[in-house]
This record gives C-alpha cells, structure tokens and sequence, in this order.
C-alpha cells in the first residue's frame, strides 16, 4: 500500500509511513473531516490507500522492526514503560555482576530457563549422548529466539520481540557460569551434586572434553556473556525507540504531519 501523503510504499499492515512519519489511521481522519473535493487517482493529497507492488526489502525490514501502533488505551502504555524499565535495570545487575558471584544462577530466570534446559535433554535424547548433552543449552537459547520470531512474523509485535531479546542475552548470561565451570566442576548441579560426583553428568565438561576444547572453557564463558551483554543493550536501544514512537503516537495530537 501507498502513503496517502507522500505516495511511499508501505510494507502491508504499516499503521505509520516510514518517509515522513504521518500516522495513517489520524491522517485519514483528518482528510474526511475536510470538505469533499474531486482528486485525481495519483494525486498525492488523496487519502485513498492502495494496494502496488510489495516494497523493498529495506523498507519492510523497517516495518518489521519498528512499526508501532496509535494504542489508545494509556494504561497499554503505562504497562509498556514499566516493563521496559524493569528490564533495563534487570539486565544491568545481569550484565554487571561478576561471574564468579553467582547472581545469575540464584536469580528467578533462572527458574524459567530451567525446564527448557531440562526439557532439551529430552528431546535431543534420541540423537546420541552428545547431542543430548548439548541439547539442554540449545534449548535454553532456542526458546527465547523463536519467542522473538513469534512476535515479529507472527504477532508484529516488535516491542514484545525486543523483549524476547534480551530473554536470549539473559539465557547466555546465564550458561556462562556453566560453561566456565567446566574443569573446575564445583558447581551444584541438579540433583545437589557436583560434576566431580557424577561421571558424565556435567554438560559442558562433557562436550568441550569430547571437542577437545575443555581448556578453553573460561574463554567461551566470558564470549557467552559478552554476547549476552551486547544483546541486552541492543534491547535497551531498540526497545527505547520503540516506546518512543509509541508514546508519540499515542498522545500527539491528530494534525496531517502524525
């Protein structure tokens, strides 16, 4: 479809056009509350919405990654910020702790990123011990990247995908005490025993053993959190201008420029 100002092509289901901003559902209501008058079929004032051919593929990458609705209902948005805050606060105790102190692992993501973890193992079981034992983190990291896929192809909801981002930082920054624990085995494991307890029983120690990797166990721990970190401020960044357009979607006043 086409704005009905500037005449841009617009990836399908846009509610703003990504060249000059207006908001199409206020744009419109302003042009019918103007006097009628004849407009040609090309003209760019005309409020007509037509279907053309799809746009590139920058534009509906924008779109797709930044596209907000006018939310009408402030308590949605209230809701919005407050979760955002909550996140950015979270993620820098996530990003800032030392390894070595724990916090991820006695924090309650923890807790959610548990089952997954677990239920990895399960399901990877068929396919050898190896990729059973490797299963349990790549669920751990799966999980939150299909949510973030969910609700960019599915639901369109970008703001909800960036939160679901930085849900895979904070899973990274979760196995990287793991992971670092590798030769040492010190760690409590599930069951309230150690990798030193329980031959096979620590996953890390058991695939970098088998890879032939186990001395670089520290240095994928501190990569894992790294990435995390990085993650979690693209979160902070993307996630902020979202509510940023949100919030000036949601209570500028409805004037042709959006």
């Amino acid at each position: 479809m086409k704005c009905p100002k500037c005449q841009m092509v617009q990836p399908d289901g846009s509610t703003e056009c990504l060249r000059c901003g207006i908001v199409f559902e206020k744009y419109l209501a302003r042009q019918r509350s103007l006097p009628e008058r004849p407009a040609a079929a090309d003209e760019p004032g005309s409020p007509a919405i037509t279907e053309d051919a799809p746009g590139n593929g920058a534009a509906f990458l924008r779109g797709l990654l930044f596209s907000v609705g006018p939310e009408a209902n402030v308590f949605y948005v209230i809701g919005r910020i407050i979760v955002f805050l909550l996140i950015v606060v979270w993620g820098l105790k996530f990003m800032f702790e030392p390894m070595a102190g724990g916090y991820a692992g006695r924090s309650f993501m923890h807790l959610v990123n548990l089952p997954f973890h677990e239920a990895g193992h399960v399901l990877f079981r068929p396919f050898g011990q190896f990729i059973m034992m490797a299963g349990g983190s790549l669920m751990q990291v799966l999980v939150p990247f299909i949510c973030l896929l969910a609700f960019l192809l599915k639901t369109r909801d970008a703001f909800a995908a960036s939160v679901a981002l930085w849900w895979l930082g904070e899973s990274l920054i979760d196995l990287a005490p793991y992971v670092n624990d590798a030769r040492e085995l010190k760690m409590i494991l599930l069951g309230g025993v150690t990798g030193r307890d329980v031959q096979d029983y620590h996953d890390w120690e058991f695939i970098l053993r088998k890879l032939g990797m186990l001395e670089y166990d520290h240095t994928l721990a501190y990569a894992a959190k790294i990435i995390g970190t990085i993650l979690m401020l693209c979160t902070f960044a993307w996630g902020g201008f979202l509510l940023y357009r949100q919030i000036r979607n949601s209570f500028s006043s409805p004037d042709p420029g959006g």
